[in-house]
């Protein structure tokens, strides 16, 4: 007979024993929830330890990643096998399984990366609509799962739970379901403190069900979550707990949330839970318990893989979740990319993207764009795609609306789960509304496209509150993400193709105005090199190496071409990618560069970082914010110009 109670217990004698060990760490959150997710996991959430990544187990987030002990002990009394007892023991040490927070890809069962509050919420909103897409696309017989969410108070303060909310409740997700860790307490004490919010109606006025139950009686929790599978939208369950239940001093204080219980409130705690047991002692009896629970999956998944070798969509839905990009979007990227050298085209690099994007969409079913409200300016629309709807979920465009960080999070949660390939367009001024959700979508790996328009100056009369200056080199700054910023278009087609065959983010920054087309051969994707040299000396040994990134490309190029008649031998080498001419071998690095006397990087941003790619460089950039002008004025008057590029090079010779 299963015992809820203390099959809780387990889950809560685990959490304040491996707090307690680390002498760091989050007791509160699992020891109030235990009986939820006990509820949740025994009765609802169907997954296979054996299999994790079942493609259509349900999506379980734990946004409120500070109680990472509530998901490291249910990992492993389901019996996920890297989860182990010692892993438990080793909690917050290096190396082990079990950080701080969850770590997607570190530890099997973690679905993404949480503890920055309310990325987990967001990324669980992109993976209920990538659900709905391959339900839309394969039928229920392949994908029919629930994305279940723990939230806490501290993720729905967050700004970004209300952009997540709203995009759930437009889109009407009703395999999406949040459970609600109403306790009352965040670190400064009790929650009134500084939020009076009323979060059920919250959450109604942006479409969707609410319910409340007392998040200690596991009967009310499971009424609570069948009626919440019923529904035609997405649920948030307001689950009533006590922060650290159990514990007779630190029980509903902010004591318990976030530091050891200490050993005599650790004992005491046991005592009145019943759990005579020593430390990381779990009894056999509710271990089986536990491990029942784990094998359930089995038949269900078992059943599924019937089902997925009976169906005619079998090779399509094993291609759906490929990494490798079609063969067919591989060859229509190149025919584009050839097509452009060919015509050269004097366009912005936006406006290539866009062409890049109507040549590969059609041969990439998985692909999934969108735009945070700005559509038009950043070309992501192939035309004659359909919206994303719940009158149409088989639609692979989203209009995320002025989302930009709600946008980016639940593209992680679309790469996470599977089965699509996002990218989304806003300005790259507004990729500061965005960075937290990139910065994790690199810590996770993930193939997230940001096609970020408007990328300098160049964007003109809307001023510096628009035009990016310090951004690239703030983008650059973040581990594991590749930012493009193309020349043309034929480095635009490049850069898509890169991006598309990558294991993490990649940024294209583009351009709002026009620019000379360079590349007349793109029989090698050249930008795959980070950097290469575009023109070289004539003349002689090269006096000077102009390096440049996107528009400024044209400049740098125009500037050669002076230099070169005033006999100064000039080399221009265009860079569209930092970050992959870093990762080249050391010869390469060193040929690329070269020995020229006078070094100039030209582009229209600031100079961080770039003293660290290319040594001993003069600079021909931005050095303060932009101004309300056209583009042509405004570059003339920050002095970034074929002109200020040459009389920076005479004057270092």
């Amino acid at each position: 007979m299963t015992d809820l109670k203390a099959m809780a217990n387990a889950v809560r004698a685990l959490a304040m024993d491996a707090v307690e060990a680390a002498k760091s760490g989050h007791p509160g959150m699992p020891m109030g929830m235990a009986d939820a997710a006990t509820v949740l996991f025994s009765r609802h959430l169907a997954f296979d330890p054996a299999t994790p990544d079942w493609p259509d187990r349900d999506r379980f987030v734990l946004s409120a990643g500070h109680g990472s002990m509530l998901l490291y002990a249910l990992l492993h009394l389901t019996g996920y096998a890297d989860v182990t007892l010692d892993e438990i023991k080793r909690f917050r040490q290096l190396g082990s399984k079990t950080p701080g927070h969850p770590e997607f890809g570190h530890t099997t069962g973690v679905e993404t990366t949480t503890g920055p509050l309310g990325q987990g919420l967001a990324n669980a909103v992109g993976m209920a609509m990538a659900e709905r897409m391959l339900w839309a696309r394969f039928g229920g017989d392949l994908v029919d799962h629930y994305t279940y969410v723990i939230a806490g108070d501290g993720c729905l303060m967050e700004g970004i739970s209300q952009e997540a909310i709203a995009i759930a409740g437009r889109h009407r997700l009703e395999k999406l379901i949040v459970l609600w860790d109403d306790n009352s307490i965040c670190i400064d004490g009790a929650v009134s403190v500084s939020d009076q919010t009323d979060q059920r109606a919250r959450f109604e006025a942006a479409g969707w069900k609410t319910l409340a139950c007392d998040g200690h009686d596991p009967e009310a929790v499971d009424r609570a979550l069948i009626e919440a599978r019923q529904a035609d939208r997405p649920v948030l369950i307001a689950v009533k707990t006590t922060i650290g239940f159990g514990a007779p001093k630190k029980a509903g204080t902010k004591s318990a949330h976030g530091e050891p219980l200490g050993g005599e409130e650790l004992a005491a705690a046991k005592a009145a839970l019943g759990w005579p047991h020593g430390a990381f002692e779990i009894p056999e009896d509710v271990r089986a318990m536990w491990r029942a629970v784990g094998a359930r999956g089995d038949s269900a998944r078992a059943a599924w893989e019937q089902r997925l070798e009976a169906s005619p969509h079998r090779r399509a839905f094993f291609d759906a979740l490929a990494f490798e990009p079609p063969e067919a979007a591989r060859a229509a990227l190149a025919a584009h990319a050839a097509k452009m050298a060919a015509e050269k085209p004097a366009i912005a690099t936006r406006a290539a993207s866009g062409f890049a994007l109507d040549a590969v969409f059609p041969h990439w079913p998985e692909l999934v764009g969108g735009s945070a409200d700005l559509t038009g300016s950043n070309n992501t629309l192939v035309k004659g795609t359909e919206a994303f709807l719940p009158e149409t979920p088989a639609g692979r465009y989203i209009y995320w609306g002025v989302r930009e960080h709600g946008m980016a999070s639940a593209m992680n949660g679309l790469a996470l789960h599977g089965g699509v390939v996002p990218y989304g367009g806003t300005f790259l001024v507004f990729s500061d509304y965005a960075r937290p959700a990139i910065r994790l979508a690199a810590l996770m790996h993930q193939r997230v496209i940001h096609v970020l328009t408007h990328d300098s100056i160049g964007l003109g009369e809307d001023g510096p509150t628009h035009q990016p200056v310090e951004h690239l080199a703030a983008l650059r700054a973040i581990p594991g993400l590749c930012v493009f910023r193309p020349a043309d278009a034929v480095e635009t087609a490049e850069a898509w193709a890169l991006a598309l065959n990558r294991q993490g983010p990649s940024v294209l920054a583009l351009s709002r105005q026009a620019t000379p087309a360079l590349r007349t051969d793109a029989s090698d994707n050249l930008s795959a090199r980070g950097a290469y040299e575009l023109l070289p000396a004539e003349g002689g040994e090269a006096q000077v190496s102009l390096f440049a990134t996107g528009t400024e490309v044209a400049l740098a190029v125009a500037a050669r071409e002076t230099l070169q008649k005033e006999g100064v031998p000039t080399r221009v080498v265009s860079v569209p990618c930092v970050e992959l001419f870093r990762d080249q071998h050391d010869d390469y690095v060193r040929d690329t560069v070269g020995e020229a006397e006078v070094r100039i990087v030209v582009e229209a941003g600031v100079s961080l970082g770039w003293s660290d790619v290319i040594d001993n460089c003069a600079f021909v950039g931005m050095s303060s914010f932009g101004a309300s002008a056209p583009a042509k004025d405004l570059y003339r008057h920050f002095g970034i110009t074929a002109d200020a590029i040459v009389e920076a090079a005479q004057a270092l010779l």
